[in-house]
């Protein structure tokens, strides 16, 4: 087991950096999709200039870039973190507790992901790590 184990841990910084580009990739669609409404999804395809959507779809825009090249990593990811909890207790959890019930899970899950990364760092694949390594030498 611990060979597995052994395995596994030397995946982990690279798995860590494609675990922030695909989380960063997601959020930048959600952005995309609510700004320039494409492509076309209902309900984003509604959302008004400057209206708490739009500006939510600013931060996943914005915020979601960053964490894709991997700049500013982890206060990317805090932010989001704490956009996330609000989505979920602005637009969630007034249609009831149980996540699964009222379609949080996905703002939940992000979230949690978000928290990590803030938690993490980036991992050794963006700029991040750029700017360490050119900084040490």
């Amino acid at each position: 087991m611990e060979t597995f184990n052994r395995l596994l841990r030397s995946g982990e910084p690279p798995v860590l950096s494609i675990f922030r580009i695909m989380t960063g990739l997601s959020l930048f669609q959600f952005g995309v999709a609510k700004i320039f409404k494409f492509p076309v999804v209902a309900p984003f395809d509604k959302v008004e200039m400057f209206s708490l959507f739009w500006d939510a779809a600013v931060f996943e825009f914005v915020f979601g870039g960053l964490l894709i090249l991997g700049l500013f990593s982890r206060l990317a990811a805090f932010i989001l973190c704490g956009e996330m909890a609000f989505a979920y207790f602005i637009g969630h959890f007034p249609r009831g507790f149980i996540p699964l019930l009222n379609n949080g899970n996905l703002a939940i899950m992000y979230c949690f992901s978000c928290l990590y990364l803030a938690c993490a760092g980036g991992g050794p694949w963006g700029v991040d790590a750029l700017r360490r390594k050119k900084g040490a030498s």
